[in-house]
C-alpha cells in the first residue's frame, strides 16, 4: 500500500484538507467553510477524505501536519504528528510550484501575511491580525453593502476602467468613503475596482511597511480566488502576480508537505472514525496563578482528549482538573 501525507489547515474562515502522496503530487483536496465551528468542519473534510480513500485501498495515511489559527485544536482532534504555523506551511507549498519565488502574498478571511523568500529561504514576514481592512472580511462586508455576491464583485470590478479612489486604511472610513460616491453618481464598477484597489494599497502600506519585496510575487490564500484583486496588486506593485492552480489550499499542502519531509516512522493519526464520533469544547478559567489562563477543553465522547490555551505545562494531560 502506497502512503499518503495530510496536511489540514484551520483558518477563521475555513478548513483545508490536502493529502499527497510521496512525490507531492496532490491527491485530495477540500475547501469547506467553517462557519463558527471548526470541530464540525474538520469531521466533515475527514468524512470527505474517508469516501475518497477506499478507492482501490491504495493509499494509507502516513502522516498527519495541522497548521492554521486553530492547529492546536485540529492537532489534538486528528492526532497530529506535526504542528505548523501558517507562514512555514504556505512558504513550502509556494516554493514548491515556484521555486524562485521572492515574494509570498497571502490573504485569509481574518488575517493577511506576506513572506519573503530568497533562494528557496524564508528571511523575513509580517502578519496583519489586527485591522479587518487588508483581509478578506472587508471584501465580504463592502459586498454584501452593495448587495453584490463576493463572485460577482469581483466580475464587475474588471468592468472598471477608471476605478474611483476609496479610503482604504480603515473599514469605517472604506465604507463612508463608499457611500458617498454612490451618493455623486459614480458606476458601481469604479466602486468596486476602488475597493479592491484600497486592499491591495493597504496590504502594501501596512502590512509590507518596510520589506523589500522583489518579484516573482505569488498571491494564495482564499482571496486570492478574486481575479479583481489579482489585477489591484499587479496596479499596486507594478509588476505580474502569479496565482497558483490549488491557491484556495496551500496552506494545507504545504503542511502536507512538511510532515513528508519530517515523516514519522508510525502516525499518531487517529483515522477517519474521528468524523462519526461526538466531539465537542468547552472553556474554564484557570486560577493557578495571576494569569488567569482560558483553558479549551476538547472531548471526545465526553472524555477530555487534550486541552490548549496555557502558558504553562499545567493542562497539558488529559487528566480531570
Amino acid at each position: 500500500m502506497k502512503k499518503a501525507y495530510l496536511g489540514v489547515d484551520v483558518g477563521s474562515i475555513s478548513v483545508n484538507f490536502a493529502l499527497i502522496n510521496s512525490e507531492k503530487d496532490l491527491l485530495f483536496k477540500s475547501y469547506l467553510r467553517g462557519s463558527g465551528d471548526p470541530i464540525q468542519a474538520i469531521q466533515q473534510g475527514l468524512s470527505e477524505l474517508s469516501a475518497f480513500l477506499p478507492r482501490g485501498d491504495e493509499y494509507e495515511i502516513a502522516g498527519v501536519c495541522t497548521t492554521g489559527s486553530g492547529r492546536e485544536l485540529a492537532g489534538i482532534l486528528l492526532g497530529a504528528d506535526l504542528i505548523k504555523n501558517e507562514i512555514s506551511a504556505h512558504a513550502a507549498a509556494a516554493i514548491h510550484v515556484m521555486p524562485d519565488v521572492r515574494t509570498v502574498i497571502e490573504i485569509g478571511g481574518q488575517d493577511s501575511k506576506v513572506t519573503i523568500i530568497r533562494d528557496g529561504v524564508v528571511v523575513d514576514f509580517a502578519m496583519n491580525l489586527v485591522c479587518a481592512a487588508g483581509t478578506g472580511s472587508f471584501l465580504d462586508s463592502q459586498s454584501r453593502r452593495l448587495g453584490l455576491s463576493i463572485e460577482k464583485f469581483g466580475e464587475i470590478a474588471l468592468m472598471s476602467e477608471n476605478p474611483t479612489a476609496i479610503a482604504g486604511r480603515c473599514t469605517v472610513f472604506a465604507e463612508s468613503d463608499m457611500i458617498h460616491k454612490q451618493q455623486i453618481g459614480f458606476p458601481q464598477k469604479d466602486i468596486v475596482m476602488g475597493l479592491c484597489l484600497a486592499l491591495a494599497r493597504n496590504f502594501v502600506g501596512n502590512v509590507c511597511r518596510g520589506k523589500d519585496l522583489r518579484p516573482p510575487f505569488l498571491f494564495q490564500g482564499g482571496v486570492s480566488a478574486n481575479p479583481a484583486i489579482k489585477r489591484a496588486f499587479e496596479t499596486v506593485l507594478g509588476f505580474p502576480v502569479a496565482v497558483p492552480p490549488n491557491n484556495m489550499v496551500m496552506g494545507a499542502y504545504g503542511a502536507a508537505m512538511l510532515v513528508l519531509q519530517n515523516a514519522p516512522e508510525r502516525t499518531l493519526f487517529l483515522g477517519g472514525e474521528i468524523a462519526a464520533q461526538e466531539i465537542h469544547s468547552r472553556g474554564f478559567m484557570c486560577s493557578g496563578c495571576s494569569n488567569q489562563c482560558e483553558i479549551i477543553e476538547l472531548l471526545k465522547n465526553g472524555i477530555v482528549a487534550g486541552r490548549i490555551g496555557g502558558r504553562c505545562e499545567k493542562w497539558r494531560d488529559t487528566g480531570q482538573r
